[in-house]
């Protein structure tokens, strides 16, 4: 990954950062807001059979975590292009 010079580096780094640090923080929100501390509220809804907070911790969670994956592909190859990285 080549820049045209420092600045876009760090424009680059700093847009990237942010959307990582941003994908993190709504991974966590679902994994231990909703599996554990909003467990008992959830609970009184029930989703396929099962109650929602319970589904939140055993199941929801990791398939928050593989949307996330893809929406940072997405993000990070629209970033490329625009900082002009992109892979060929």
């Amino acid at each position: 990954m080549s820049f045209e010079n420092n600045d876009k580096a760090a424009g680059y780094w700093r847009e990237n950062l942010r959307l990582v640090l941003s994908l993190l923080a709504i991974w966590a929100a679902v994994s231990f807001g909703c599996g554990i501390l909003l467990v008992d509220v959830l609970n009184e809804i029930t989703f396929m059979g099962f109650k929602l907070g319970f589904w939140f911790a055993q199941q929801g969670a990791m398939y928050v975590f593989v949307a996330l994956i893809f929406v940072y592909v997405a993000k990070a190859n629209t970033l490329d292009k625009k900082y002009n990285v992109q892979e060929d």
